[in-house]
């Protein structure tokens, strides 16, 4: 997990406390799928030792953030976390202002129009609105990931960044899939040129061959986080010219709409 790798870096910094950001990593070894998890899958995906699991997780049990289930002796997130994720979307005032716009767009477009942020290596879905009549389903719940790179909602955020960020993050991706990165750089170098030309970024059957989708960033404002809003559909429903002229300038000017809201909020 490149959170644990991270920690070496961090542990001459005498404000980072490394055993709150231990626990702070087990708890995001659960992934939706994960209902539970016994402290030897938790070793395993964070690299620490068992014995340090098993103290991490007694204590975030005590804390409420942990549930253990006696009968299958493994443990499952607790209603802690799912205060904190409540208080955190509840106090996104942005995403108030954008929820009426992005459910119009998903009604004239009959596709999901979807609001997320970075994480990591991943992009994290806040939000979701939609008008679909198409069998293939999409992500739609808050706290899903998707990937940056394949994705049009990751590559606009990307885009959006300042270039040393941009830099930075572009290298951790390389590191963490070697192999893929000549194609990984050219997609963001053509989603760069996408941005800068046009205000969006595209993915045309990249994340999921039956997907086509368009992004559009909306830059940080008096402190809030850097986001950005897609519209995707089944590419049977949404080909690649009606993105390109009619879907991606109007999620250009949704997103645009909300920013001006927001400044004003």
């Amino acid at each position: 997990m490149d959170g644990i790798a991270s920690l070496e870096g961090n542990s001459k910094d005498r404000q980072f406390v490394t055993a709150l950001a231990r626990g702070l990593e087990v708890l995001r070894c659960f992934e939706p799928g994960d209902r539970h998890l016994g402290n030897q899958d938790i070793a395993e995906r964070t690299g620490l030792p068992k014995p340090t699991v098993s103290r991490l997780t007694y204590t975030l049990t005590c804390m409420g953030y942990l549930y253990h289930n006696e009968r299958l002796g493994k443990y499952q997130l607790g209603t802690g976390v799912l205060s904190l994720g409540f208080s955190l979307l509840s106090n996104l005032d942005v995403l108030k202002i954008a929820r009426p716009l992005m459910q119009e767009l998903a009604d004239h477009s009959h596709t999901q129009v979807a609001v997320g942020t970075r994480d990591r290596l991943s992009m994290l879905l806040l939000d979701s609105r939609e008008r679909t009549e198409a069998t293939v389903s999409l992500p739609r719940e808050p706290g899903t990931r998707i990937p940056i790179v394949t994705t049009s909602m990751g590559r606009a955020l990307l885009c959006s960044l300042p270039e040393n960020e941009r830099e930075k993050l572009m290298d951790s991706i390389r590191q963490q899939d070697p192999a893929s990165w000549p194609k990984h750089k050219a997609c963001i170098e053509q989603a760069l040129r996408e941005y800068q030309e046009r205000g969006f970024c595209l993915s045309i059957g990249q994340w999921r061959s039956d997907v086509n989708a368009v992004a559009v960033p909306m830059l940080p404002i008096a402190g809030s986080r850097r986001l950005a809003f897609n519209c995707a559909a089944p590419s049977f429903v949404l080909r690649q010219h009606m993105l390109e002229d009619d879907i991606g300038p109007r999620l250009v000017n949704l997103v645009r709409t909300i920013e001006s809201a927001a400044a004003r909020y």
